[in-house]
Order: structure tokens, then sequence, then C-alpha cells
């Protein structure tokens, strides 16, 4: 039976604000029907997880941030996280602070092949067709009470659209940054990539400063049309003081691929749901997660794939390193559906415990309705070898230091297969930082 549910707005202050934002009158309706539907939803059921206990109240309100001038009045940290093009200019860039979009950069290159990369909020405007025909299509508003409090109030995000054959051979990327526990942050990533269309997104999630308990809640949704390869890079590193929910979700048709590369380095609670739906023929996916957990953060980070498409395949990998009191809850979750034969499904998820109150729990689980099929699965729980410190030691090398090694050799499977050199070695420098701490 469905409680009482709190909602942050009410309906009449939801639409006069997406009628102030001058939205088509189709997303006024969406949010108006999506914040009902938040006041009858359950939350999500996690596996091991209490997420009812979480701080799950403070969403904020939607402010309009004024546009940078210049990309030098971000902070230090976040400026760090952007790519150049050589000359110090970085290319392809979408910055979202707080609620909205402030600043905007689209090369020429990008446009004459035509492709669209902006704001969702200006793509509303601008490719309004486009966007409803894909907005939380592949992540429906009526999953859960946080999926239809997402549709009701997300602001500013992203809207990349790559046309048929066309490969954008650069990485687009996008930066969201938050430092008002006041201002709702839930941003909305969309990407289509047409027919035989190539393209790799990096994005980067950061926080200045306390927070105060704000709910990160943001989706996204990847369509991949037949032929088409789309490599989705993101790192989410938050503030203690944010809850991090994040739905990121494909749909892949014939022959499609999508690639997945997290990086779960926030340091508050966080939910992270990685999904690839495989659709067509001949679809693949691939997924490479990594995550640290320190203090008393708790952690439920799923990762699956979902076979419809025959001759399919998933491949994912999830290493989890865990010290303090902080707790993880690892899913693996490959489902292979009746039909979907010589579909192939492989899966490993590990967990380190650096100390003797953090914990994790590795779930592998396969459901296979179809016999003509591969599937495997690999999992384990551990703390680090004893006697690998001691051999190290043995050597000259301070246990600190035989400690770090170790954890860094237990996490290069992932890191040293990732194809973004920028994204390695940023995952790197940030798994040194929470460790080091």
């Amino acid at each position: 039976m469905s409680t009482q549910t709190v909602l942050p707005i009410d309906r009449a202050s939801l639409v006069e604000l997406s009628k102030a934002r001058q939205e088509p009158e189709w997303m006024t309706t969406l949010r108006g029907q999506a914040l009902e539907l938040a006041g009858t939803l359950e939350l999500p059921t996690l596996e091991k997880t209490r997420i009812d206990r979480w701080n799950l109240a403070s969403f904020g309100t939607y402010k309009a941030g004024a546009k940078l001038a210049s990309l030098e009045e971000l902070p230090a940290s976040a400026k760090s996280l952007l790519q150049n093009d050589g000359q110090g200019h970085p290319e392809n860039l979408i910055v979202q602070k707080n609620s909205g979009v402030v600043y905007s950069s689209v090369s020429e290159t990008l446009k004459q092949q035509g492709v669209v990369f902006t704001s969702l909020e200006e793509a509303l405007k601008s490719h309004g067709e486009l966007v409803q025909k894909y907005f939380m299509s592949v992540v429906g508003k009526d999953e859960n009470r946080l999926t239809a409090l997402h549709a009701a109030l997300w602001s500013g995000g992203v809207f990349l659209y790559v046309p048929k054959n066309v490969q954008v051979e650069v990485p687009v990327q996008a930066l969201f940054v938050t430092d008002d526990a006041e201002a709702s942050f839930s941003p909305h990533v969309l990407i289509v990539a047409e027919q035989h269309a190539s393209v790799t997104y990096v994005d980067n999630f950061v926080s200045e400063g306390s927070l105060n308990g704000l709910v990160q809640n943001g989706v996204v949704e990847v369509v991949v049309k037949p032929g088409a390869k789309v490599t989705f890079a993101s790192v989410h590193n938050l503030d203690e003081s944010v809850t991090d929910l994040t739905y990121r979700r494909a749909l892949v048709e014939n022959d499609g691929s999508i690639e997945w590369i997290v990086g779960e380095m926030h340091f508050g609670n966080a939910m992270s749901d990685t999904t690839s739906i495989l659709k067509g023929n001949g679809s693949t996916s691939d997924a490479k997660v990594i995550c640290v957990g320190t203090g008393e953060q708790k952690l439920n980070v799923s990762t699956r794939a979902v076979h419809f498409g025959k001759s399919s395949d998933s491949q994912m990998i999830t290493r989890a390193v865990m010290r303090d009191g902080a707790t993880a809850i690892i899913n693996g979750i490959t489902k292979i559906e009746k039909g979907a034969t010589k579909a192939n499904g492989e899966q490993t998820e590990k967990v380190l415990m650096l100390s003797p109150k953090a914990r994790g729990d590795a779930n592998p689980i396969l459901l296979i309705d179809e016999d003509d099929v591969t599937a495997g699965h690999a999992a384990s729980v551990g703390q680090v070898n004893q006697e690998q410190v001691y051999y190290m030691m043995s050597r000259g090398v301070t246990r600190e230091e035989a400690e770090r090694l170790i954890i860094y050799g237990f996490l290069a499977p992932v890191v040293s297969q990732i194809p973004l050199e920028q994204i390695a070695s940023q995952l790197q420098l940030l798994v040194e930082r929470k460790l080091g701490q």
C-alpha cells in the first residue's frame, strides 16, 4: 500500500515554472503528470539497501544561473577536468552549474556534420520534435518515485544528436557543477546516435562546499540505432552531503554498440543503475565500473544487460574498494529473454575491503529464459592479502605503499581497459585522493 508522499513542489507551481521557462505544452503536461505519479509511486526496491532511510527530501528549487563569461570563472577543481583542443581551449563543451546550463561551445566541424550538441532546455525549443520522440522513452516516468520526480523536476541537461553515418572523431564533454544547497540539481542527458553513427561522450559531476543534504536525481537515456556506436564515460565526485541517484540506460538496436565507463567516486550515499537493453540482433554492450567507498558511505551499484536480440553480447566488470565503515552492494544482472538465441553474457564483480568495519556484497545474477545461449559470472569479496603485504615489506616497501600497490593492481583490470586516457588518469587521481585521506 502506498504511503503519503510529501512532494517538493505543487502542481500549480510546477506548471507556472514550466511556462515561465517557455517550454512546449507537451513538456508542461508531462511534468504535471509525472508529479502526480510521484505522489502515488513507491521508492525503488534495492538489494539489501534501505534507500527510504536516506535523505531524499532536499531536491532544491529551480534557480536560473548567470551565464559564464569565461571558463576561468569555474572552480579550479572543475577546470582541471576539461579536455582541451591542444591550444588551451575546450571544444564541444557544455557546463551546467546548479539548475541550468551556463556555458555551451560546439565546433564548426560538428555543426557542419549536422551534429546537435546543446542543453536539453535549448533543444526543447530548437529540436522539439526530436526531444519529444525520445525523452523518457528509455527510462519510464512511471517506474518508481525517483524516475517520476526526475521527469517532473529535471533542469539543464544535455541533448546530443548524431546524424546517420556521421563519425564524431573527438569526444564531446559535459561538466555538471553544484555549489548551492538550495538550487535543484537533476540534469537529464539524452543521446541519440542514428544508423552507423559513432560518438564518445564524457561527463563529470563535481561539487563545491557543503550542500546540506542535496539530492542529485539524474537520468541518462542513450538511443543506439542500427550499426551505431556510443561510448559513454561518466565520473561522479560529489560531496558527502549529497545523495547521488542516477539511472543510466541504453536501448541498442541491430548491430549497435554501447560502451559504459563509470567511476562512482563520490563521498555520500549513492544509488547507481547502469543498464543496456540489447533489443537488436548482434547488439553489444561493454560496461566497466569502478567505485571507492570511504567514511560511512552506503553504495548500491547495479550493472545490467537485458538481451532480446539474437547473437547479442554483453560484458560487464565492476571493481569496488571499500574503506572505513563504508558499505557497498554490487549487483551484476544478466537477463536473457526467450528467443535471444546465441546470446552471450559475461560478468565479474569483485570487492576489496580495507578495514574490518567495511562491508561489501558482490551479487552476480543470471536470469536465462533461452537454452541456446552462453553466460558466465565470477564474483569475490575479500580483504587485502597480508602475505602479499609482508612479501613486499620484506623487499623494503613500506606497508602503506604495499597496500597502495595491491589496490591499484586490483583496479587495474578495469582502469587499464579504459580507452579514454583522460578518464583513466582522472580515475587514478581520484582513487589516490579518496584512499589517501
